[in-house]
């Protein structure tokens, strides 16, 4: 694995239009998002083609019928949905999607953001300059004091400091970074308390900070889900330091979705005889950006992020003004049948779907999409996709 930054995806599907949701849209997106095969790349090309999620709910039954799905796709009921977001109110949580403008602005960049994140405390922190610090559980003293030096650092220069709250080096993280600004990414939904000693620093981050979550408030969080969190935590930031990590571990894979993500990779090189620091010292020799000290940070993401010494004036992000969605193009079955016949079952990155059958990029788009509400491919990774058995 070599953590450096991927070219851009040229094929990544158009953004989304930017608006404020009533509580309507947003339970017409909640239902969008729970319903049958409606993953992340889809939620967005629905939007994009029919103008908003209530419209998309209502023509989802005969899109799936068309792309050839057998049986009648099953769409999120509107008491279901209701329920989830009032369990969300009830524990303080605040559902933010896609097309809402507070949503973190570098997050909704890359090819398949989470449609919905639940979130809890200062929002406002998701679009300030971030920096992710990640590393072992079984973190040793000396790594404790670095991630705490680097925490600290950051925070002095205007940077927010992003997480996953587990033991170690993600708790020193985000003790030391309470007073300048620290996100918190959760596997599991944002009442529940993972590890347990850390009760108390979530309970002050959710006020002080800020608790984001993918899962419903509820989820107890699987060891599946402690990946799927770790790409929000690369995706909300525009680096990643990793303070010791041993050779098979989850720090690892939040560097390898930094790295596909192009975020900035910093490890902090460890003793060869400390099996804590195996997995770092890897990752210098295939690429990441050797770090000892917060300026060999700063001078790599301040022409990012416009921050060097000091914090700039208020909203040094401010939320991109996006264009609106371009109107479908010309589509018809044949186009859908040409998408098809070229899919199989190893994954293909869908430039080269666009390439085999020489169809316009939205048209391509739109295909894969009507597919995949069918139940007839599987997006086995960013920009990937592959053909189900009929």
């Amino acid at each position: 694995m070599a953590p450096r930054r991927e070219p851009p995806n040229l094929f990544r599907p158009a953004p989304l239009p930017v608006a404020t949701l009533g509580p309507d849209e947003q339970l017409a997106c909640l239902r969008l998002i729970r319903s049958d095969n409606v993953g992340p790349v889809t939620f967005r090309e629905l939007i994009n083609t029919y103008g908003g999620a209530a419209k998309a709910l209502e023509v989802l039954p005969e899109i799936a019928r068309r792309a050839g799905r057998g049986k009648p796709i099953r769409i999120c009921p509107l008491h279901q949905a209701e329920a989830e977001l009032e369990t969300a109110h009830a524990c303080g949580a605040q559902p933010i999607f896609t097309i809402e403008p507070n949503y973190p602005a570098r997050l909704a960049m890359l090819d398949a953001p989470p449609p919905l994140l639940y979130v809890k405390g200062r929002a406002i922190l998701l679009n300030a300059p971030s920096v992710a610090i990640v590393g072992s559980r079984e973190s040793s003293a000396a790594g404790v004091k670095l991630a705490r030096h680097f925490a600290k650092g950051l925070g002095d220069a205007g940077y927010v400091v992003v997480s996953g709250l587990a033991r170690g080096i993600d708790g020193a993280a985000h003790e030391t970074a309470l007073a300048s600004g620290t996100v918190a990414v959760l596997a599991g939904g944002l009442d529940i308390v993972y590890p347990p000693e850390h009760r108390t620093l979530q309970d002050r981050i959710a006020v002080e900070g800020c608790l984001v979550s993918e899962q419903r408030p509820g989820f107890t969080p699987r060891g599946k889900d402690f990946p799927k969190r770790n790409r929000i935590i690369s995706g909300i930031a525009s680096g990643v330091i990793i303070v010791e990590a041993a050779a098979r571990s989850g720090t690892l894979v939040t560097a390898r979705y930094a790295a596909e993500q192009g975020r900035e990779v910093f490890a902090v090189p460890g003793h060869p005889l400390d099996p804590r620091a195996e997995g770092t010292n890897r990752l210098i020799k295939n690429g990441a950006t050797l770090v000892t000290e917060v300026g060999d940070v700063l001078s790599i993401l301040a022409p990012l992020t416009g921050l060097r010494e000091a914090p700039p004036g208020p909203d040094p992000f401010p939320q991109p003004v996006l264009p609106p969605p371009l109107p479908p193009p010309e589509f018809g079955d044949q186009d859908r049948d040409r998408v098809w016949q070229a899919l199989g079952p190893a994954p293909v990155d869908v430039g080269a779907v666009i390439e085999a059958t020489g169809l316009p990029v939205r048209v391509v788009q739109i295909a894969l999409m009507e597919l995949e509400l069918a139940g007839r491919l599987t997006r086995p990774g960013p920009g990937l996709v592959a053909a189900l058995p009929d």
